[in-house]
């Protein structure tokens, strides 16, 4: 049996899916494309996965390959959009000639069409509001947040238990603000009686980093109305599952936002949804872009919780796809936990470069076809190699694809297609209105007021029950006065009894 026999057999084999599935494309050997479907099975969707390469090798367009896919098998989809280059796939795309021969070359029909789509935003951008609560966070999230130490996040663990105890509701960062500044100062007694002792210091450092935050955009994305995790499951009338594009192209340069709210997103998913199980397909499949900007300015601690949600988070059936440059940018314990692996091209530039494609080769299954740290580097645009699980969990074989175009637009959409999006949009107008119920910056400011009043009125009463405090400093005066006229009188006359 010849080489291309044997691989079309393995690939056959190792592809073969029996339920529902997704197809990537075409597998290739020796450059040359063959009719052998790419497919991965949607049972397994909720294994994660990583989607690697250099950038202009095609990653995007991957992503909305999947993402298409996916939505027309009735599973929502939720994209992180990093670069705002993603935004196209609610529109039709165009029957072009490079597109009709790929197709033809892996014999899978192309179809123009567009996906429901809802635009989200963190910052002030048009598109659905994304908040979180303080309270929603809980201590030992929103200390891991900070990276704080022990006795720091358990000086956070009071203020939320005194506020708790207090029903004082802790909704923006002005709140906990402003509970730090009175356990600090006016209420520190109160609290030292209740909850013991808090340094200064240990509070101020608290503050400095919440205000580090507050910098990065916390200060928009903590607050009211909260976004229900039930409105990333929606279908449209057409049984598509809704693409929610995260569109965070303003937020490139604070990482310490967006490890934020993904974070608080997976773990509010995890908590939020029931067991699955082992389910024939995931109820909502995430992408992140730009994945390292999250683990580059990540704490040991955040590291620890992100790695422990992704373990646990596939139960519930959501899957979670990381898209980076190199897979040495995901760390190891997270990279362990990834089924479906697709890589780009790298390129070899510098020793280091070598050396780092020679690490990512490792990381794939050892092939009988090709030489993995040789043909990363000669992969084509929308060439990718692939590894996969089968629907009984088994690692598939390493294979070179060419991959589908979307069938949707490969370019962002206009400023009035975004808006007529927005208007359309019924979560738009839902998140929209900004609440600023009561909560413990409002009912500590109503306190101190009137604490504030009451010594007000007080000095005020002072006089009619004794002298005032004007009237005892002046007593005070004369009576120094007094005393430093006696002395001066007393040294004169000692003076005058010494000369005679």
């Amino acid at each position: 049996m010849s080489i291309i026999e044997n691989f079309k057999k393995d690939i056959n084999t190792g592809y073969q899916c029996i339920g529902t599935s997704i197809n990537l494309g075409g597998a290739i050997l020796e450059k040359e494309a063959l009719d052998l479907a790419v497919t991965i099975p949607l049972k397994t969707f909720n294994r994660h996965g990583l989607i690697a390469g250099a950038t202009g090798t095609g990653k995007t367009k991957t992503i909305q390959v999947l993402s298409e896919q996916l939505s027309q098998n009735g599973i929502p989809v939720l994209m992180m959009d990093i670069k705002g280059d993603f935004s196209g796939i609610a529109q039709a795309g165009e029957v072009k000639d490079f597109i009709t021969e790929r197709h033809a070359k892996i014999n899978i029909p192309f179809e123009p069409k567009g996906f429901p789509v809802e635009l989200m935003t963190l910052s002030n951008q048009e598109g659905v509001r994304l908040r979180a609560t303080v309270s929603e966070f809980g201590p030992v999230l929103f200390s891991r947040i900070l990276d704080l130490n022990e006795t720091q996040a358990g000086v956070v663990a009071v203020i939320f238990k005194y506020c708790d105890d207090k029903k004082m509701p802790l909704l923006d960062l002005k709140d906990i603000k402003k509970v730090l500044n009175y356990i600090t100062e006016e209420g520190k007694e109160e609290i030292a009686e209740d909850y013991g002792k808090i340094s200064t210091a240990t509070t101020g450092t608290i503050l400095r980093k919440i205000i580090e935050l507050e910098q990065q955009g916390g200060d928009i994305f903590f607050g009211e109305k909260s976004f229900e995790i039930d409105d990333l499951m929606r279908i449209d009338e057409n049984g598509y599952g809704y693409i929610n594009i995260v569109r965070l192209n303003d937020i490139q340069d604070k990482p310490k936002l967006f490890s934020t709210f993904m974070l608080n997103l997976l773990a509010e998913i995890y908590n939020t949804m029931p067991e699955k199980g082992d389910v024939a397909q995931p109820e909502l499949v995430v992408f992140i872009d730009e994945a390292h900007l999250i683990f580059s300015e990540a704490s040991d601690a955040l590291l620890d919780q992100i790695e422990t949600i992704i373990k646990l988070i596939r139960s519930k059936g959501i899957g979670v796809y990381f898209i980076t440059q190199n897979p040495t940018d995901i760390p190891k314990g997270v990279l362990a936990q990834l089924g479906l692996k697709i890589q780009h091209a790298l390129r070899a530039f510098t020793a280091n470069d070598r050396q780092a494609i020679k690490q990512t080769a490792e990381n794939y299954p050892i092939s009988d076809y090709y030489d993995t740290d040789e043909i990363i580097t000669s992969l084509g645009i929308g060439e990718a190699l692939v590894t996969a699980l089968n629907e009984k969990g088994i690692p598939t074989p390493l294979v070179a694809c060419m991959l589908r175009a979307p069938e949707s637009r490969m370019d962002i959409l206009t400023d009035k297609e975004i808006e007529a999006i927005n208007s359309q949009s019924k979560l738009v107008a839902k998140y929209a209105e900004e609440i600023d119920r009561e909560s413990a910056y409002e009912i500590l400011t109503q306190k101190l007021e009137a604490i504030s009043e009451e010594v007000s009125q007080k000095e005020e009463e002072a006089p009619s029950k004794g002298p005032g405090m004007g009237e005892t400093i002046a007593k005070s005066v004369l009576k120094v006065v007094t005393s430093a006229t006696f002395i001066r009188g007393a040294f004169n006359v000692l003076m005058k009894v010494l000369k005679k």
